[in-house]
């Protein structure tokens, strides 16, 4: 690396689900970047929540044989309790903490009129409150220090629409909620939200059903365009204090392609003097609007260009 003073240099960050995929990229960059980094992983498969400390340590170690400093961390972020260990575990190893990067997940993909309570349940769990959890168990050191950057996975699958994810759908699109929300209650702090939806080939994505009509498609152009070392860099940046006026964005990375999403605005308006009734809606309103609706497009129909 050239000689220059490293991105985050004397930070202190956690990865979640960083045993694997897009979370070891992050966490293997941030600690080349001068980072502290809390490995968390809980080492369980897509689909599952059985503890496994492995993917971690491995994580850790490879840092630690880099010359970095990291630690591993098997705590659940789906659980209250548990995620205020990994804080925890975070400021008793290091001695503060400076970015959480919200990247744990699962996937239980199925048809709607399929899918099962379960299913429902623990894809939100995971990612929705488990983003939660952390994030709310790292507020109160962020606000004490005046500082803090939240970096959140969201996915296309929400932001535009994809067939069978239901239930990882509304997750992904409410964790954009969730880190707009943030940005504004927390501003006051100086601490910043943001979100990435990533296109990365991952453990999720390879457990993605065989019968799905758009498996082969799909992996096959994650295979060709997304690979994690793609994403790791716009989380790190986004961690970094060259970012310290962003915050409240989303943005995609995809290959050696950068975009930032925009955000629901009205885009269209409709007015009656009289108020409106129903059927005044169906006859005016609606068809005034139609041109200004968005169609039920699904993500990969509608990312159809191929960046180089």
């Amino acid at each position: 690396m050239e000689d220059r003073v490293r991105l985050l240099e004397g930070k202190t960050v956690i990865v979640t689900g960083a045993g694997r995929g897009v979370g070891k990229y992050i966490a293997l960059l941030a600690a080349a970047e001068g980072a502290n980094v809390v490995v968390n992983d809980l080492g369980a498969g897509v689909s599952d929540q059985e503890a496994n400390a492995g993917p971690a340590e491995e994580v850790a170690a490879e840092i630690r044989s880099n010359g970095g400093n990291a630690i591993a961390d098997t705590h659940s972020v789906a659980d209250w309790d548990q995620a205020h260990a990994i804080v925890e575990n975070a400021l008793d190893t290091f001695g503060q903490l400076d970015g959480v990067v919200n990247n744990a997940g699962l996937l239980r993909d199925g048809i709607f009129h399929k899918m099962t309570k379960d299913d429902w349940e623990a894809v939100v769990q995971v990612h929705l409150n488990g983003s939660f959890f952390v994030s709310r168990a790292a507020a109160a050191h962020f606000r004490v220090r005046a500082t803090g950057s939240y970096v959140h996975m969201t996915s296309t699958s929400g932001l535009v629409g994809n067939l069978g994810q239901a239930n990882y759908a509304a997750a992904k699109l409410g964790i954009a909620g969730l880190s707009r929300s943030i940005s504004i209650d927390m501003a006051c702090f100086g601490t910043r939200s943001n979100c990435i939806a990533p296109w990365a080939f991952t453990r999720m994505t390879g457990s993605i059903p065989k019968h799905n009509p758009l498996y082969q498609e799909r992996m096959a152009l994650l295979d060709k365009l997304s690979h994690g070392q793609k994403v790791a860099p716009l989380a790190v940046a986004l961690l970094s204090d060259g970012a310290k006026d962003v915050t409240g964005q989303i943005f995609g990375a995809r290959a050696n392609e950068l975009y930032c999403f925009s955000q629901p605005r009205p885009v269209h308006t409709s007015h009656e003097a009289e108020g409106w009734t129903a059927q005044a809606i169906v006859d005016t309103a609606f068809p005034a609007m139609s041109r200004s609706m968005t169609a039920p497009d699904t993500s990969p129909t509608y990312f159809t260009w191929q960046p180089t």
